[in-house]
């Protein structure tokens, strides 16, 4: 196995493993994974494959193991999977247009911009689709209003993980290696 799919596997491990560690809410590797794996992989499949797998993993496990009571059967996916899907898919995006070094700043205002995005897509779908709300301006603005408590421990655990992770990939792949293999 080459180190790339090794990477793969490690991604969406590491992706599950902090969503099941004991955290505060929304501080996750998700999505420093998502920003990562937009970077690091060449392979455009396997960069947005990383989050999607990861989610749908430990979804799986979430929806049916931990949280089996409040659901009737089997779920295959959280309500409101396509908001915070897309989210994540478009925090890999942001990683492969953006992240083109291992230099902190562009690493860092990738991480504020794609937690920006995730908030403002996951709950104007949460705006849409959960009755609580009304739908008109004010009801959007209490949607946005309801999710502010989440938006500053999703930036935290975004910059902490991305700040591991891609330390450890500087460190792996040494000096040598200026620019990341999505741009190479």
């Amino acid at each position: 196995m080459n180190n790339r799919n090794i990477a793969f596997i490690s991604l969406i491990a590491l992706a599950i493993a902090t969503r099941f560690i004991p955290h505060v809410s929304n501080f996750t590797a998700v999505g420093a994974v998502a920003l990562f794996g937009g970077a690091m992989f060449k392979d455009g499949l396997k960069a947005f494959l990383v989050p999607l797998l990861a989610l749908f993993l430990s979804d799986l496990v979430i929806n049916n193991v931990m949280y089996a009571s409040f659901y009737e059967g089997f779920q295959w996916v959280t309500p409101g999977f396509g908001a915070i899907y897309g989210g994540f898919l478009v925090a890999v995006l942001i990683g492969r247009l953006t992240i083109k070094s291992f230099k902190p700043l562009p690493i860092a205002s990738a991480g504020v911009v794609s937690t920006l995005a995730f908030f403002l897509i996951t709950n104007f779908g949460s705006w849409l689709a959960n009755p609580i709300y009304i739908k008109d301006f004010s009801g959007l603005l209490t949607s946005y209003t309801a999710g502010l408590p989440f938006l500053g421990n999703q930036l935290i655990g975004t910059l902490a993980y991305s700040a591991i992770l891609f330390g450890a990939a500087y460190f792996w792949l040494g000096s040598k290696e200026t620019t990341l293999a999505n741009n190479a």
